[in-house]
């Protein structure tokens, strides 16, 4: 990493804004998660999250207007996402812990916050793991994430930092538009977990 890392502000001369989106899933439940992807999800998701944050943090604190934004969603502790997955859980609610504890760190230096989908995005993860075609039918595409973290990522860093946004609060107009098929109305748009 600390060499891609080198090579991005080589190349641009610095860093402005670091987005944590890497993840590994693997939704099995105890006995049926092997060590070996245990450590995976942990490995990428949370030291991937604290390993990115510790190298850009010197570069972020060069620039005008930093930011950190993590794909991982709002803190919980509610059993209920625990239970079928829990490996997983942990791994993602990990995620969320680092940016919690880098935003206090460097309040008020860099924004640092998380994004987390209310729907299911129209992606490989969703189309592999979670229902397939009939799932992606009733999700939305990923520009409303995009969207929503550009929405962020162009706001005071000085002043917008320690939240746990969900993306169709950060758009307006008609959700529908992000739609995967526009017929589909919100109540039956598959929803994300995480959300309490």
């Amino acid at each position: 990493m600390k060499s891609a890392i080198d090579t991005v502000v080589a190349k641009f001369g610095g860093i402005d804004i670091l987005v944590n989106n890497a993840s590994a899933i693997s939704l099995t439940p105890t006995l049926d998660t092997d060590m070996k992807r245990y450590d995976l999800m942990n490995s990428i998701n949370v030291r991937g999250t604290f390993l990115l944050c510790k190298y850009c943090l010197p570069l972020l604190l060069k620039s005008s207007n930093p930011h950190i934004l993590t794909l991982s969603p709002p803190p919980s502790f509610n059993p209920l996402w625990y239970r079928n997955h829990v490996a997983y859980t942990i791994a993602k609610m990990g995620m969320t812990m680092v940016s919690i504890g880098v935003g206090e760190e460097y309040s008020g230096q860099v924004g640092v916050n998380t994004i987390w989908p209310r729907t299911m995005i129209a992606t490989a993860a969703v189309r592999a793991h979670l229902g397939g075609e009939e799932s992606i039918r009733r999700s939305r595409v990923p520009e409303i994430v995009a969207d929503a973290a550009y929405a962020i990522l162009t706001s005071d860093a000085k002043t917008t930092g320690g939240n746990f946004y969900i993306d169709d609060e950060l758009v307006g107009g008609d959700l529908t538009r992000y739609n995967v098929d526009p017929k589909i109305g919100m109540n039956d748009l598959m929803p994300d977990g995480f959300i309490d």
